[in-house]
Formats: structure tokens, sequence, C-alpha cells
């Protein structure tokens, strides 16, 4: 299944399209934060080369990874004003705007890829509204493997956790910091490297992928597997660049958004697994959360969610009442 979509995402489109007269390219900057080499990064090439070929030319993307053109929490911004037509950001960087945003990120709730995806159906609808007064137009999401704790020492207990550096990318992750007694400093993706090695920070929460891209087995010697929530990267185009480029080639390029995400995902799903033991063939200690530190993480899942569901409105209780149901 995995072969077979990967296979339909980045050969099927090139060919059938060959006959359409190439035109003036609308030429696309498209920046994003994670290295070239990361899943998210490669699935934007072959998002862009496919609507390359798809539209005959017309739509010509290039992609700038690892925050070289915008660093990640400028993308949204840049987009929206016109500086770049396209771009990428974690969906959860957002929930200063709208608690929305983070909805993938209430701990516990959903902690698997089938939950994941059922969640973004009820998600996605709500988002598009938000999106759509903000200027923007979604094209697609993809979630990252599930999260799970770095530290460099063994930890049983949140009590063990006092007074840590941890790294937070969103509004989440710094009040889990703040829950379990750690300092949250705010550190993009492509500076989590130079962070960890200066002491700007010696713990974070992410995924087995962010772990083996910055080769944190450099400074850290403990992962431990949580699978608290699968957070969502998404792809965000101007909405008057989009008005710009006419209905024919935005069907077009809704299509391939419809394979990007396909695609992603399974490829995500694929590799998580192979992060993890990556990390252990590096020499990392990676284990699963268990007793204390387990129980001590679910009632701080608990108050998270609690406080979430209390703030999120009206809209946030239908997203998650839609979810429940299924």
């Amino acid at each position: 299944m995995i072969k077979s979509i990967i296979k339909l995402f980045s050969t099927v489109l090139f060919s059938i399209v060959f006959a359409l007269n190439v035109q003036a390219a609308e030429k696309w900057d498209m920046p994003m934060a994670y290295s070239a080499t990361n899943f998210h990064s490669q699935n934007g090439v072959m998002f862009a080369d496919a609507v390359r070929i798809a539209t005959g030319g017309e739509i010509d993307i290039t992609v700038h990874a690892g925050g070289s053109l915008f660093k990640g929490g400028e993308i949204k911004k840049a987009i929206q004003t016109g500086q770049v037509p396209i771009g990428e950001r974690l969906l959860s960087g957002h929930q200063n705007e709208s608690l929305i945003f983070g909805t993938d990120s209430i701990p516990f709730l959903a902690t698997s890829y089938d939950a994941s995806d059922k969640l973004w159906k009820h998600l996605k609808p709500e988002l598009t509204k938000i999106l759509d007064s903000q200027g923007l137009v979604l094209l697609y999401g993809v979630p990252w493997p599930s999260q799970g704790l770095y530290f460099n020492k063994e930890i049983n207990s949140v009590a063990d956790t006092k007074g840590i550096k941890f790294r937070s990318y969103n509004n989440s992750t710094a009040r889990i910091a703040e829950l379990m007694g750690m300092l949250p400093v705010q550190v993009e993706a492509a500076e989590l490297s130079q962070a960890l090695a200066t002491g700007v920070a010696s713990s974070f929460v992410s995924s087995g992928a962010t772990g083996y891209d910055r080769k944190v087995w450099e400074h850290l010697s403990h992962f431990y597997e949580v699978n608290a929530w699968l957070p969502r990267n998404y792809v965000m185009v101007n909405k008057k660049s989009w008005k710009k480029i006419g209905k024919k080639n935005q069907d077009i390029i809704m299509g391939v958004a419809a394979m990007a995400e396909a695609a992603g995902t399974a490829r995500s799903e694929q590799l998580s697994g192979w992060y993890l033991s990556q990390l252990a063939a590096n020499g990392m200690t990676v284990t699963e959360a268990k007793g204390q530190l387990r129980k001590d993480l679910e009632s701080i899942g608990k108050t998270m969610s609690d406080e979430w569901m209390a703030n999120a409105g009206s809209v946030g209780k239908k997203i998650i009442a839609g979810f429940k149901s299924e």
C-alpha cells in the first residue's frame, strides 16, 4: 500500500500532462522549517515536482528547506504578507492565535496514525475556515511520528525533571515543561543542535524523526516513548496568489496536495519505528515511559486536556465530539 501510494504520487501525475503547452511559469518559493533530509521536506519536494509537471510548468515551486529562507516561526506571516506565496509550518506553532491550531497536540487524545487521521477529518474543515479568514488556503497536512521525551539522564518520575532546561516549540510543550517543573526555552528545530551543544536546553519532547535528523545522541542519552500525540505540519498558500493562478491550476494543485498528504502520512508511519532503532543504534537508551513516570505524564495530560477543552469554545468542542463519536 505504501509503495503504491508513493509510486502514484511521484510518477503517475508526471506522465499524464506531457501534451500540455508550457506557458510562462508562475514561480513560487516554498519555505520549510526542517532539514532537507527530513521526510516532510522530501515530501514537499515531491509535491513541488508533481505540481510543476501536472500544471505543464505553469506553476514552478522551489522548496527552501531547513529554515534557509525564513525561520519556522516566520513562515506563516511571510505567506500572509505576500513575501512568499506558499510554505509549510508546524500546525501547533500557532496556538497563540487560536487553540484550534493546537488540537492535534492535546496529550493522549489521538495517539496512533488511525486516530490522527480521524481527528484531522474533523479538524481540517474548521481549520480551513480559520485560515480563509486569515487570507490563506489550506493544501495538505502530514503528521509526525508520535512524541516522546529526550533527556541526558535516566528519568523515573517528574520529580527527576525539576529545573531541567526544556526546549519548547509551541504552547503545549511549554505547558508540559511548567507542569513538570522544568524551564521552557523556545527553540526552533533548525537551532536545536546548537541549543543542546551550548546548554541552552538539555531536554525536549519530539518524535524520533527530530532526534535522528539532529543527531541528538551527541548530546543526550535517553529517549522515553510516550506516544503523547502526533503533531501535524501543514502547507498553506496566500489567497491572493491562489486566486491569480485560475481554477484549472487550483484543481490540479488540490489533487496533488491530496496525494502529498497520503504519501507523506504513509512515509511517516513507515519511518516511525526505524527512527527509534537508529537512536538506539547510536547509543541512546530507548524505552517506554513506565511506572511513576507514566502515571505522572498521564496526570499532566489530563490537566492539559481539561484546560484545552475549557478554553477552546464551541468549535473545539465540536471537533472533539466528532472525533470521539467515531
